[in-house]
């Protein structure tokens, strides 16, 4: 596109902006490789492609509509906008069309996914009156559309939440589906890992039971974006051997990958300009130029801002702001406001959308020709995710990474070859975790009643024993029932907690609208009184949080200040229920309780960010009673030597640094997340009286995370050490301790303290 081009040029040619680049990188085009459509595909849907402008299928959606008739589940990982959703409709309506019998359910990670699909599908079936039935079943689906979705749909669409509450545990409805159940289809299943994956295996496993029940063994169909394991966790999540489908086919359009740091505004201090207005001045100048720009920010408030002072800039009554319309997206919208932002990026009337990474995933937003990531995301994945979202209509495009002002994104910005010369980052899943596995067969054994010999994960039999034991469930011939009065998928939660939402409702002179909604503990830091609540760039002030009754009234609002929640946080021992010395160390498992209190607010003021007052926040403690491991370096133990041996001017900084380090590599030894744990380092722990780690579940109740880090202490030091060790930095960087990029006395250097350290707890020499 010329005016991308022309834009290109514009920003090469301006030494202000090539002044803050630290690295400009040219990705090439690539051409695309094709073929003919299948033989034996309906005209029908030969038909709708052609009409679509599609005449032939990329290399890899041919390859995948093989596999698939061969009967084999698949897992296709191409990047983005590489024609990902042909690769499973395609074999999915063929087959469909040639057995009225047969039905497919459709799973995606959030609602927005799902009805964007359904989108999809109604314009591929209505536009060739293919007779085909499709339908979305979710929380906001009538109860009217929910029995023609049980009794007519061929195609589902829902989420994995819906399966495990709404769907599995009231399977006679769904007889008439679930006994014709031919495909399963999971997109985006890099979403699928820690315990969410965990539970996610467990689900499935709970789906091929019920089908089997019903005499259907259904195919699988997944779709990834690009991880480092996609088949390995594919493999885990269904407990088969998919066929891995990443032969990208599809042709991409050049792509610039510009990585920029702010200017200096204190050279003395080193203190930059704000992602915020760097994001918001050079998305002003793109968008001045015709460019349709998407900006990725960080968090719900950045977006609101960003948004807010792109406006502000373009604002102009007699050319009806430049004639450039430029929108918010975020969770909490309504949404209606949803599927209008999203039809407005399709149908071009919108030109420019602020978002959180509620955009990263793959709903159809039309061609972007420029993506601007106000902060590194967070993984590299992540970073390529965001970075793809320009360029969907492979032409040439352009994507602007702005440093924020934090270690891991300083560094990023400095050492560019770290970032293309690394892979995308894996992702774990444990689903035999004893703590969810129980959870689920609690699940299981009340959709259908288990025989001897049912398998269910590991030790299935045993575990039925122990559940019998608490009386849940009881033993009669030869099968468990499920004897108690609650609903257990009620009480379990696939992603870590259990969302309480609070609805968000304007009260302005009497008008009781509701506007957005928001979930407890965000509310808790966003919402409080006093609280300013921007919603599609208009001011609210909060007049009362209503927790108990999960609801906040906000009225209309002018002011010229925004606020921030201080949020502190404490941990507290509650039982020990065991302690050793192993690895080195006194090591301690049990019951910690973990508070947090949104105790005060700053009063921020627009456009210069200074801090203009304070404010007092009065709401309860959230507390978390879960599991921890606590490693302690106690005194005549070799990690209390180790340590004993740093510097006292750099013994809490290197304890912070191990802790980073025992977040980062734990989560390979206990297949999870690294949100799936919490870390609190403590240099004079009340509790033990010497430095300590608390590596605590993020769940309430715990998961056996804590349990298995134990058991696994001395191989996750271990292979600190070595990743330490064989990083070729000189103080420090994201792929070891984190960076170290204040100017330093040569004796100051934090690596070879934390290196020190791990060389005498794993008793072994220093260097």
């Amino acid at each position: 596109m010329a005016s991308v081009s022309v834009a290109i040029d514009l920003l090469k040619n301006d030494s202000s902006f090539t002044a803050c680049v630290t690295h400009w990188e040219k990705i090439p085009a690539r051409e695309g490789r094709y073929a003919d459509f299948p033989r034996e595909l309906k005209d029908d849907l030969v038909s709708i492609l052609k009409k679509r402008g599609i005449d032939r299928l990329y290399s890899h959606q041919a390859g995948a509509y093989e596999a698939v008739r061969r009967g084999r589940d698949i897992v296709v990982v191409t990047p983005t906008a590489s024609g990902k959703t042909l690769c499973y409709n395609l074999p999915v309506l063929q087959d469909l069309l040639e057995h009225p019998e047969y039905r497919a359910l459709y799973l995606f990670p959030t609602k927005a996914l799902s009805q964007d699909q359904q989108s999809e599908l109604n314009e591929v079936i209505l536009g060739g009156e293919v007779p085909v039935k499709v339908f979305t079943y979710d929380g906001d689906t009538p109860s009217s559309v929910r029995v023609s979705a049980r009794d007519n749909g061929r195609i589902v669409i829902t989420n994995p939440d819906m399966l495990h509450t709404g769907i599995l545990p009231n399977h006679p409805k769904w007889i008439k589906f679930l006994s014709s159940l031919k495909y399963v289809v999971i997109d985006e299943v890099h979403i699928y890992r820690g315990v969410f994956g965990s539970h996610m295996t467990n689900l499935v496993r709970r789906l091929k039971r019920i089908a089997s029940f019903y005499g259907s063994n259904p195919q699988f169909i997944c779709c990834s974006a690009t991880i480092g394991n996609p088949l390995d966790l594919a493999s885990r999540i269904l407990e088969s051997e998919p066929v891995l489908i990443d032969d990208n086919g599809s042709p991409g359009g050049e792509k610039h990958m510009i990585f920029y740091n702010p200017p200096l505004v204190d050279a003395v201090q080193g203190i930059r300009r704000g992602v915020v207005h760097e994001s918001q001045r050079l998305a002003v100048k793109l968008l001045r130029a015709g460019i349709k720009t998407i900006v990725f920010a960080r968090s719900r408030i950045r977006t609101e801002l960003i948004a807010s002072y792109i406006n502000g800039t373009l604002r102009n009554v007699y050319t009806d702001n430049e004639r450039i319309r430029v929108e918010p997206y975020r969770g909490g919208y309504l949404p209606s406001e949803r599927r209008q932002i999203e039809k407005g990026l399709r149908d071009g009337s919108i030109h420019g959308v602020v978002s959180t990474n509620a955009l990263e995933l793959g709903i159809d937003i039309g061609g972007l020709d420029a993506a601007i990531l106000a902060g590194f995301p967070g993984s590299i994945a992540s970073t390529w995710q965001q970075a793809g979202r320009s360029g969907r209509r492979n032409t040439l495009s352009v994507a602007i990474c702005i440093a924020s002002a934090s270690p891991t994104d300083q560094f990023l910005i400095r050492h560019p070859e770290y970032f293309f010369g690394t892979s995308p980052e894996s992702a774990f899943i444990d689903p035999d975790n004893l703590f969810i596995l129980l959870d689920q067969l609690k699940c299981a054994v009340f959709e259908i009643p288990f025989k001897s010999g049912d398998v269910f994960g590991q030790d299935t039999q045993a575990l039925l024993a122990h559940l019998e034991e608490n009386g849940v469930i009881r033993h009669a011939g030869d099968s468990w029932f499920w004897a108690d009065r609650s609903y257990p998928s009620e009480q379990v939660s696939l992603r870590s907690s259990t969302p309480e939402n609070v609805v968000i409702i304007n009260s302005t002179k009497g008008k009781f609208d509701v506007i957005g909604e928001m979930d407890r503990v965000s509310a808790m830091e966003l919402l409080f009184e006093g609280a300013v609540y921007i919603h599609r760039g208009e001011q609210f002030l909060v007049t009362k949080l209503d927790l108990e009754n999960s609801k906040c009234l906000v009225e209309e609002a002018d002011l010229n200040y925004f606020t921030d929640a201080i949020v502190k946080s404490d941990i507290k021992v509650l039982h020990r229920d065991g302690e050793q010395e192993q690895a080195g160390q006194t090591t301690i498992i049990g019951d910690v309780l973990v508070r947090r209190e949104v105790a005060k607010y700053k009063k921020i003021k627009y456009q210069t960010h200074e801090n203009i007052g304070y404010g007092e926040i009065y709401l309860p403690e959230e507390e978390m009673h879960t599991r921890s491991a606590i490693l302690v370096f106690s005194k005549g133990t070799r990690a209390g030597e180790a340590f004993e041996e740093v510097d006292l001017a750099l013994r809490e900084e290197v304890l912070q640094r191990i802790g980073t380090l025992v977040k980062n590599v734990a989560p390979v030894f206990l297949l999870c997340e690294p949100s799936d744990i919490g870390i609190a380092e403590r240099l004079r722990d009340p509790y033990t009286d010497a430095p300590s780690i608390y590596v605590y579940d993020m769940y309430p109740g715990g998961t056996g995370l804590s349990e298995t880090l134990l058991e696994k202490v001395d191989l996750i030091f271990g292979a600190c050490l070595e990743l330490v060790e064989r990083c070729g930095c000189e103080r420090g960087c994201p792929s070891c301790i984190g960076p170290d990029l204040e100017q330093r006395r040569p004796e100051d250097n934090r690596k070879r303290a934390v290196l020190g350290f791990l060389y005498g707890i794993c008793g072994g020499k220093g260097k």
